[in-house]
């Protein structure tokens, strides 16, 4: 697991979906639990975000989409939420697991938000120790490393139960965002990668970090929009602009452009964007950008909304699934045809 310098992506992260943190104050009262838990008891439904045997925001629908809406229980995502522990002020290495605030944001946020893309199939995301976002970029490498590790295993015993007493032979899909994927990554590699578990793996969608191209031995990218059992990975970045970084990383990474589905440069216009979920959880907003790969990134190009002129931003990380909210949601549901037929 590498500390990088691009510490910066992560200390934005949300500010494009949550905003205001104190709006979820009002959901803090439904979080409080009568239990001296410090570890996640994955037995419990408290201790998953999502789960297909709850009430919770992931089993939220934008309206548009509510009437061609179809469920399917034959296959299972399980979703690595991102960081929401960001609180400069907040000296933790690790968020409680019981902090009524923290699980608020997280449901509230990318869960609506980011794991509703995914709710067509039954949805797991489990809550976890996550390591707060300094850890991306303190010089203290060993606690950084150590509040990591933390977290994942939290995630690896969530999966281990999953597996154990959910699952029951289904195809599995492993989405993940930021935080989330450096753990989806290492979740691969444990899992699937020498196991004959990669034969379950419709696809995974590692979105929003780094993936080193020699990290994987048998798990490739998925080359187009048909392939089954590989990974699908972007961060999205303004077009033209290329972060410091990136200079270290050309020809290292592996990246998807997720209008297209391939992994080569060529363009994809914002006609091709079948729609976004930005402010609104309810409004889609359509053909808001297109996309390029260009050395190991997205590019996206200006977004085409009201007052999009007043944006000034270069790094899009915040919104790596939600400006493709649609073209995600199909791409699941095309692959998980092909995966059955295979």
């Amino acid at each position: 697991m590498l500390i990088q310098k691009t510490w910066f992506l992560f200390l934005l992260t949300f500010l494009f979906i949550v905003g205001c943190s104190p709006k979820y104050s009002s959901y803090i009262q439904s979080y409080q639990v009568d239990s001296r838990d410090t570890v996640p008891d994955y037995s419990n439904l408290f201790y998953w975000a999502a789960h297909p045997w709850k009430k919770d925001p992931s089993d939220s629908i934008p309206k548009p989409l509510r009437r061609s809406y179809s469920a399917d229980s034959s296959v299972d995502v399980f979703f690595l939420h991102p960081t929401t522990l960001t609180d400069n002020t907040d000296l933790r290495w690790n968020a409680d697991i019981k902090d009524s605030f923290i699980n608020a944001k997280t449901d509230y946020s990318t869960i609506l938000f980011q794991a509703s893309v995914f709710n067509e199939y039954r949805l797991f995301s489990p809550r976890y120790r996550q390591a707060h976002i300094r850890s991306y970029y303190t010089t203290d490498t060993v606690k950084a490393l150590a509040a990591f590790d933390l977290a994942y295993q939290d995630i690896k015993a969530s999966f281990q139960y999953y597996l154990a007493h959910y699952n029951n032979g289904r195809p599995i899909i492993i989405a993940s965002h930021s935080q989330g994927s450096t753990h989806a990554q290492r979740l691969l590699k444990e899992f699937f990668e020498n196991s004959d578990l990669k034969n379950r793996l419709v696809v995974a969608y590692v979105v929003g970090m780094y993936i080193p191209n020699n990290y994987f031995t048998q798990l490739k990218m998925c080359k187009d929009s048909l392939q089954t059992g590989c990974i699908c990975g972007w961060r999205s970045f303004k077009k033209d602009y290329e972060p410091d970084f990136i200079q270290k990383e050309k020809g290292t990474g592996l990246i998807t452009n997720p209008i297209t589905w391939t992994t080569t440069d060529e363009v994809a216009a914002n006609t091709m964007n079948k729609g976004s979920v930005l402010f609104s959880f309810n409004k889609i907003k359509y053909k808001v950008a297109g996309a390029q790969i260009h050395d190991g990134i997205l590019w996206i190009d200006k977004l085409h909304i009201p007052g999009s002129f007043l944006i000034k931003r270069k790094n899009f990380h915040i919104g790596d699934i939600n400006i493709f909210y649609l073209n995600v949601r199909e791409d699941v549901k095309r692959r998980v045809r092909f995966f059955w037929k295979r």
